[in-house]
């Protein structure tokens, strides 16, 4: 269809106002389409894609509808989740900036009541709600809906998933018969057919093609992949692309636990969000993965519902989605606002079968991709650094070192030597011989250090590297590893961007069957790392299963170890506490003791287990 300017729909100077501050001019297909007709009075069914702006194109017509002389509300949209709730309430307030007297109310489970019968007693024109919660205040008669003009359901398909049909129902039969009705939703299954037909009059219907469902702007591949490697194959696509912020899908809420807490301990900054969380964790880490301070936020379906991050990078489906319309809504949350996005899934055995369906269903193609090599890592990490290195060198001003130059040249060290050991430092490299087991540095992110220590997973038969003058530091690996059934060889993930660039290991591989591998490896001593840090390091990692979800607090942590240990203040470092457990860091010379205290001991009346991190 033709572009369309906003200001080309018939809006009033205040609404256009407030567009132009936000900053937009032209219309998305669904607002250029649906605004018009929700203008003259007709209900309507829009069908679109999240992302795709149709939060505006409801929004917009009834903030023209309400009155701001009366003080009843006027207007009731109801979204399945807290989460949209509060992003609708938001796109409505900054819509009506300059709209006068007019005032919008989000009332969602979770929050406190006494806010909200503030709220609703003070006046308000349009309440956003989710069912269950505008079902109570009915029931209370704190919310009144007998002058209801217009009844909006967002993201409706998704209201009918989580079990909300009897709630929609009682609700649309408070509200007066001349209303007029709105549905939004990605997908159009039978039973919201079933209350369109029952709570509309003659809906004109509103639709982006189904070619563009999925949102064009989104890459989608897929990797077939044992299941017992995902979570390698994850780490090495995250590496391999440089990703910086993305949301991991898995189906069951364990799942989500399970791989937060791997994707963590492998040194990637990420944390869970599902429906076994309380609300306000859940608001915490949606706070946090907005402001960037997540690289990844592993969810279920129903908890991400109402995810609205522009800058998403990329959407991995770990679990394949149990239908193709949970594929929809997953791969929308990147590749949002006309932006670029990639969605990649994994699948394994007869899971095949479920992505033909999705692709019959989204009438798009997925591309079956390679699982990338070492070698094609490596070759990323590599050119990630020389970038870094041209970038340094095309600014004139930068701060030169010829000084530090010349005193190395004079001390006998050729121009190449030098510049060899710098990129080896720049890449994350120890100023130490290969297979000296000194301690790691503890100025380097948990990431750098684990990529030194050499305990990062991979997918399974790909040969270690060898030493070289680019490669990390790494110990042996013990036969018994290389042996296991269970537990594939360690190859090198991603290193921390805020500190410095991948390291670059300079190894080809081989992609060959566990088997080979296990009869080819030749026999290698076993290493034993010691459970403790060396003295001489200064903080050991320390894991306790006691976390936010128990009510610890860092002051409660301190007590405890001091408490229990008689040892000094200095003996306890950082504190990071997660919603089932912690890491603290301590003092190696007392590592010991503090487990083997701890072990014995209760935190706030709490039984607890200590081990290294």
């Amino acid at each position: 269809m033709t572009p369309k300017l906003f200001s080309e729909l018939g809006l009033s100077a205040e609404i256009l106002k407030a567009i132009d501050k936000l900053g937009f001019e032209q219309a998305s297909p669904i607002q250029a389409e649906a605004i018009p007709v929700l203008l003259t009075g007709k209900d309507v069914v829009g069908q679109s894609q999240t992302g795709s702006g149709k939060t505006a194109a409801f929004a917009i017509p009834a903030l023209e509808k309400v009155s701001a002389q009366s003080k009843a509300v006027q207007v009731l949209i109801l979204c399945p989740t807290r989460e949209l709730a509060i992003q609708v309430s938001e796109e409505v307030h900054k819509l009506a900036l300059f709209k006068r007297g007019i005032h919008a109310l989000p009332i969602y489970g979770g929050q406190s009541y006494d806010r909200q019968f503030l709220g609703l007693k003070q006046g308000v024109q349009i309440v956003i709600g989710t069912p269950g919660r505008v079902m109570d205040h009915m029931r209370r008669g704190t919310l009144r809906l007998d002058q209801i003009k217009m009844a909006i359901l967002d993201e409706a398909d998704v209201m009918l998933d989580m079990g909300f049909r009897d709630d929609i129902e009682f609700i649309l039969q408070a509200v007066p018969a001349e209303r007029q009705t709105v549905f939004f939703s990605a997908t159009l299954p039978r039973a919201i057919q079933d209350l369109i037909r029952k709570y509309s009059r003659d809906p004109v219907s509103v639709r982006i093609e189904q070619k563009t469902i999925t949102v064009p702007t989104v890459e989608q591949s897929y990797y077939e992949v044992d299941r017992r490697f995902k979570i390698e194959l994850l780490t090495r696509l995250i590496d391999i692309h440089d990703l910086k912020l993305g949301i991991v899908f898995c189906n069951t809420k364990q799942m989500v636990d399970d791989l937060t807490d791997h994707l963590n301990a492998q040194g990637y900054s990420a944390d869970r969000l599902h429906g076994g969380m309380t609300q306000a964790m859940r608001d915490r880490v949606m706070q946090k993965f907005r402001k960037s301070g997540l690289e990844f936020l592993v969810a279920t379906d129903v908890a991400a519902r109402g995810i609205d991050v522009d800058d998403v990078e990329v959407v991995f489906n770990y679990d394949l989605p149990y239908d193709a319309e949970d594929y929809v809504h997953r791969i929308g949350r990147t590749g949002r606002a006309g932006r670029s996005g990639r969605a990649i899934t994994f699948v394994s055995g007869r899971e095949l079968f479920q992505v033909q369906q999705i692709e019959r269903f989204t009438r798009m193609r997925i591309q079956r991709a390679k699982i990338p090599s070492l070698d094609e890592v490596v070759e990323a990490r590599a050119s990630a650094l020389l970038g870094r290195v041209r970038a340094t060198l095309g600014n004139p001003e930068y701060k030169r070192q010829e000084h530090l130059i010349t005193r190395l040249l004079d001390e006998g060290f050729s121009s190449t030597d030098i510049a060899s050991a710098l990129l080896h430092l720049l890449n994350g490299g120890e100023s130490r011989p290969v297979g000296d087991s000194q301690p790691p540095d503890p100025s380097k992110s948990l990431r750098a250090r684990r990529e030194a220590a050499g305990t990062a997973p991979t997918l399974p038969a790909l040969q270690a590297p060898p030493a070289g003058p680019l490669s990390p530091v790494r110990p042996q690996l013990s036969p018994r590893i290389e042996s296991s059934h269970s537990r594939p060889p360690s190859i090198p993930t991603k290193v921390a961007r805020e500190s410095r660039p991948p390291e670059v290991p300079q190894a080809p591989i081989e992609l060959r069957t566990l088997r080979e591998k296990r009869q080819e490896a030749p026999a290698k001593p076993v290493s034993v790392t010691p459970k403790v840090a060396p003295a001489n390091s200064p903080w050991t990692r320390l894991f306790i299963s006691a976390g936010e979800a128990m009510g610890l607090t860092h002051g409660d942590v301190t007590a405890a170890i001091l408490g229990e240990t008689g040892l000094p203040a200095g003996t306890v470092g950082k504190i990071d506490i997660r919603e089932r457990h912690l890491f603290v860091e301590v003092a190696p010379d007392h590592a010991n003791a503090i487990i083997a205290k701890l072990n014995r001991a209760t935190i706030q009346g709490h039984k607890v287990k200590v081990k290294i991190a």
